[in-house]
């Protein structure tokens, strides 16, 4: 089991920026605050909520695991 609290503490910005370095490019509006990212190198899809303050851990776990991408990669792509 990882440990937890590893993927706690990042903002919105900090986690498009290091999606924008996996190759995903903002696609379109979802519902409400939500918008829909694009790798068309990978063709995957991820839904990213944009609110401020602190994503829950659970939300980015759940990004990270659309877009194809591990803990420990997102962890060290800065």
């Amino acid at each position: 089991m990882p440990e937890m609290g590893r993927l706690s503490g990042f903002r919105y910005r900090d986690v498009i920026k290091r999606l924008k370095g996996f190759g995903y490019a903002f696609d379109r509006q979802a519902s409400g605050s939500h918008e829909i990212w694009y790798n068309p190198r990978t063709n995957r899809y991820t839904t990213v909520p944009n609110h401020p303050g602190d994503m829950p851990e659970g939300t980015l776990r759940a990004i990270l695991k659309q877009a194809d991408i591990t803990a420990d990669d997102f962890l060290n792509r800065k």
